[in-house]
């Protein structure tokens, strides 16, 4: 009989193969279960127009109107509906860069004078990129 220990050690080997394939359903579930969209808190239903997509600028004055004619700056609402107070809030918003690119994004129900008393602060202000935020018209395909 031999009683001295063995210099020979028995190999473990750890099977990591279950930790991966945990780790990719994971990763699949939450890359499925995450939505992409931009989620605002202001309610617009934007008109709809015929055109094509321009690209998402991350830099730009985007003005929201709701349908009661309140206007939002880059999503921060004004505290009245007075044209100066829209105009103080643009300014104190972007300083000096009137090279941005203006976005109007009105509600369909938006009372027109708040979109016009919109494009005189722009004008006032010396914006010249103005443009409109409209939603792709649902075309009655077969």
């Amino acid at each position: 009989m031999n009683f001295r220990p063995h210099n020979r050690r028995d190999d473990l080997d750890v099977n990591i193969t279950p930790l991966i394939d945990i780790v990719f359903l994971l990763l699949i579930f939450f890359m499925v279960s995450t939505t992409f969209s931009k989620n605002t808190e202001i309610a617009i239903e934007l008109p709809e127009a015929q055109g094509n997509a321009t690209d998402n600028v991350n830099e730009r004055v985007e003005i929201s109107i709701d349908r009661h004619g309140n206007y939002f700056v880059n999503e921060r609402k004004t505290l009245n509906q007075e044209k100066e107070t829209l105009k103080h809030a643009i300014e104190k918003t972007v300083g000096d860069k009137r090279d941005l690119p203006f976005v109007i994004v009105a509600d369909a129900a938006t009372p027109h004078q708040s979109v016009i008393n919109t494009l005189d602060v722009a004008g006032q202000l010396g914006f010249a990129k103005i443009t409109f935020a409209t939603r792709e018209e649902e075309s009655a395909q077969p």
